[in-house]
């Protein structure tokens, strides 16, 4: 997580992140029509892993009503977020932390999209925990981010890798890369992710976005 301190790093992750997630702009719009299916027009959406801005700015062109508070815990992408938004940045609060730091209340709706792969079972957990309380009954939970069983994490790897890359041959950067990413990153199956969330509470847990390493979920807080 501390590359998204850098400099260099944070001024050039739009970029990156739109070339590594395929179908990135789309992500954003399915998620927003999954939030304003429950979100209603002057809501409140609580986004964790906010650093960059790009859903926040796609959420707030879509629903102008709508007031935002995204966490990160990097200040450097929050910076970058609050220039994304430009106009928009009145409409959001935006919190340096983790989900312990996001404000105590009943949001409306909220997103966690290419976060939750950086955490271990136990921290994600507990980080699931913390967004289902801060949902009012009713409420829905979006994520996405690198999900697949340990014994097929180099395929996957390789496999989006070679999409982030210009002709999809890899080379020994991206090798080196993939190295790195598979030693780092805890992500876990698709049937993990369902069962955290179902032990974090939530219900109606529906898979709505697959594109090679990633998925996508949605969640509901139960009604009662």
């Amino acid at each position: 997580m501390s590359t998204f301190k850098d400099p260099s790093a944070v001024s050039s992750y739009q970029q990156t992140a739109q070339a590594k997630v395929p179908g990135m702009a789309a992500l954003h719009r399915m998620t927003h029509i999954l939030l304003a299916e429950s979100v209603p027009p002057t809501g409140e959406v609580l986004v964790l892993g906010a650093g960059g801005g790009l859903e926040l700015d796609a959420f707030a062109k879509a629903q102008p009503g709508w007031r935002f508070v995204g966490v990160d815990p990097s200040l450097p992408m929050l910076e970058l977020a609050r220039q994304t938004l430009g106009a928009n940045d009145s409409r959001a609060l935006l919190v340096e932390g983790l989900i312990e730091d996001a404000p105590v209340r009943e949001f409306d709706g909220a997103a966690c999209l290419l976060t939750l792969h950086f955490l271990d079972p136990d921290t994600r957990l507990q980080t699931l925990r913390g967004l289902f309380q801060r949902l009012r009954p009713g409420a829905v939970l979006v994520v996405a981010h690198h999900s697949y069983a340990p014994e097929a994490r180099m395929r996957w790897l390789r496999r989006s890798a070679a999409f982030a890359s210009v002709n999809g041959v890899l080379d020994e950067r991206d090798e080196a890369s993939i190295a790195v990413m598979a030693d780092k990153l805890p992500a876990i199956s698709e049937e993990d992710e369902v069962a955290l969330m179902e032990a974090a509470g939530f219900a109606e847990v529906e898979l709505f976005y697959a594109a090679l390493s990633f998925r996508g979920w949605v969640a509901r807080r139960p009604w009662s």
